[in-house]
């Protein structure tokens, strides 16, 4: 498992006349939602598709014969296209989130040797279709990035605040005026963003292919379905690493 980090609370702070936010970590001592700050009510893991790239895409790009290419943001906005876990199940051998969760993080090295699944990893690898890429880890997926702008914007919102806990990089963007590309170049890691009302919040996992989506609403469920993604919806029982 990944390491365990000290919970902080989200706030926004006023710091020189503009608000600015704190961060907040989550352990996997205790479920999602008791680490939640006291004005969010519920929580959605969200699923970060896989990658379809054209067909023949890579060895296009291929500057060497052994050369491993991933697609970048924007080639994967512009001429990629998301394919969802449920996709990857149906032919992959793979019978659960939780089984392609835990075959994907043992692919990149991500889990102790004591819970590696490499029989999982290896079915998974060995059943991947040419030109399909993992989804992105570590950042929020470009695909879910529309959606989730449009959901912080939905309540009157016109402001977004983020901040990047590794380097300290915090601001301000204007929501109808940010893209999906906007937000994937504010960090290559962890990121948290929120509307400027907390109606909203969503944060990127190291080591991860999820987002931690969360809201001031009981009910998160619905909100997720108008997305059209993949989540896994929390409750009392659902730890940050939910797939074991």
């Amino acid at each position: 498992m990944y390491s365990v980090k000290d919970n902080v609370c989200l706030n926004l702070v006023l710091k020189g006349g503009e608000y600015l936010l704190d961060y907040i970590w989550f352990d996997d001592q205790s479920p999602v939602l008791k680490q939640l700050s006291s004005n969010f009510k519920s929580a959605a893991i969200l699923l970060h598709p896989f990658v379809q790239m054209p067909l023949g895409w890579e060895e296009s790009m291929r500057k060497t014969p052994c050369e491993h290419i991933y697609p970048s943001n924007n080639d994967a906005l512009t001429i990629g296209k998301p394919v969802s876990w449920r996709e990857i199940m149906s032919y992959s051998g793979l019978d659960s989130y939780n089984a392609l969760a835990l075959a994907l993080l043992t692919s990149i090295y991500a889990l102790k040797k004591e819970y590696k699944e490499v029989d999982l990893s290896n079915k998974l690898n060995s059943n991947l279709k040419s030109d399909l890429y993992f989804p992105t880890d570590d950042s929020t997926s470009v695909f879910l990035l529309h959606s989730l702008l449009k959901v912080l914007g939905s309540r009157g919102a016109s402001k977004l605040y983020y901040l990047d806990p590794i380097l300290e990089n915090r601001g301000i963007l204007n929501i109808n005026d940010a893209t999906p590309l906007d937000i994937c170049n504010l960090c290559d890691k962890e990121l948290i963003v929120t509307d400027e009302n907390m109606d909203f919040a969503f944060m990127s996992l190291y080591e991860s292919f999820t987002t931690l989506f969360f809201t001031k609403d009981k009910n998160i469920e619905q909100i997720v379905q108008t997305m059209n993604g993949e989540a896994v919806i929390c409750d009392q029982k659902t730890f940050i690493n939910w797939y074991f």
